[in-house]
């Protein structure tokens, strides 16, 4: 029955997706619907994933399709925690469509009825702080194409009901990159205990994380060493985004 959950739960995202849009052209009462349609999806995604844990044995999203479901609910939860501030709320037109695709594509494979299988404690917690860290990846990656749509439209001094100054979503997008490395080096470090306790090596799996790794520190050092702001830091951001797209089949569903 816990899959029943799955229904609200897209549908919900689905009014948010289709009222922002209504937003982004008209701004009113539809912004406040739109957050409002994220609240009650991510409510009901967050229930099925209690049903879920609690009426497994292990680690209840170990397959790719419950990594989906899983993930879907973070980058949700993610954008909740910039969206419900009005000023950030557009950014949903970048998040929404895509949860709701891969909550869609969790269901399909059968993640909304997800069991579990017997995986250790460590693996569990590397699986879901990676999941988490891209996660944050991926809304720092709709921060970075709001800052450069948003500088487009200035420039054009076109209408715009994106509010924030580029310089907040230039920061605000860095400081997501910097807690989401963050989380993504503790996910490593779980990782790295699990293949000792375990027993494993190293694979491909982990060859591309560390890339990912790689790719996001360098963008922060380039940060710290005020050499990467504004319409670059934005466009690497992005390109940065496109390794952890290619990473995370490789981590989770290979």
């Amino acid at each position: 029955m816990a899959e029943l959950l799955f229904w609200p739960a897209l549908l919900a995202y689905g009014e948010a997706a289709v009222a922002l849009g209504a937003e982004a052209r008209r701004p009113g009462v539809a912004g406040r619907l739109a957050i409002w349609g994220v609240r009650v999806g991510w409510l009901a995604q967050t229930a099925l994933l209690i049903a879920q844990a609690a009426r497994s044995d292990g680690f209840p999203w170990s397959s790719w399709a419950g990594a989906l479901n899983l993930f879907s609910w973070l980058v949700v939860g993610a954008y909740l925690f910039y969206g419900s501030r009005p000023r950030f709320r557009l950014l949903g037109l970048a998040v929404m469509p895509v949860a709701a695709a891969l909550l869609v594509a969790a269901y399909a494979g059968g993640g909304a009825d997800e069991r579990g299988d017997g995986t250790s404690w460590l693996l569990a917690t590397h699986v879901a702080l990676m999941l988490a860290a891209f996660a944050g990846f991926t809304v720092a990656a709709g921060l970075s194409g709001f800052y450069l749509w948003h500088e487009r439209r200035l420039k054009r001094r076109e209408a715009t009901v994106l509010r924030p100054p580029l310089e907040a979503l230039d920061s605000l997008a860095a400081r997501t990159i910097a807690v989401s490395l963050g989380v993504l080096t503790l996910g490593i470090a779980f990782g790295l205990a699990s293949l000792a306790v375990d027993g494993g090596g190293f694979d491909t799996a982990m060859a591309a994380t560390l890339a990912a790794w790689a790719v996001y520190a360098g963008f922060l050092l380039l940060r710290r060493l005020q050499a990467l702001h504004g319409r670059l830091a934005a466009r690497l951001s992005l390109l940065a985004f496109l390794v952890v797209v290619a990473v995370f089949p490789v981590v989770h569903f290979a």
